[in-house]
């Protein structure tokens, strides 16, 4: 019942006159979605490598015999490739992104 609470009602976008495109694409809001999208990216990287190295370090246990729980290399393998797979579809997706902007004759 708490998540009812983060559920926000939709609301209507308070645009100016139709000839008015200052407001559009520039200033703080610009930078802020360029930082944003930087600091998504980042955090996805960064998942990446830990979970990899976190398979890395559970390889060398289960080799050396130190890894009490077998089932727990599958599971980081699992966790390394889903986020893998995130990252390379989040840049696919920016690429796409960047494809069809460049596209906008202007």
């Amino acid at each position: 019942m708490e998540d009812i609470a983060l559920i926000q009602p939709m609301q209507s976008w308070k645009l100016g006159s139709i000839g008015d495109t200052t407001a559009i694409g520039t200033g703080l809001a610009q930078v802020e979605g360029a930082s944003l999208f930087k600091d998504v990216f980042k955090s996805a990287i960064n998942n990446v490598k830990t979970s990899q190295l976190d398979v890395e370090n559970k390889q060398y246990l289960l080799a050396t015999g130190q890894l009490s729980d077998a089932h727990s290399l599958p599971i980081a393998e699992a966790k390394a490739q889903i986020s893998l797979d995130l990252l390379v579809s989040l840049r696919n997706k920016a690429l796409d992104s960047y494809n069809e902007l460049m596209k906008i004759n202007l």
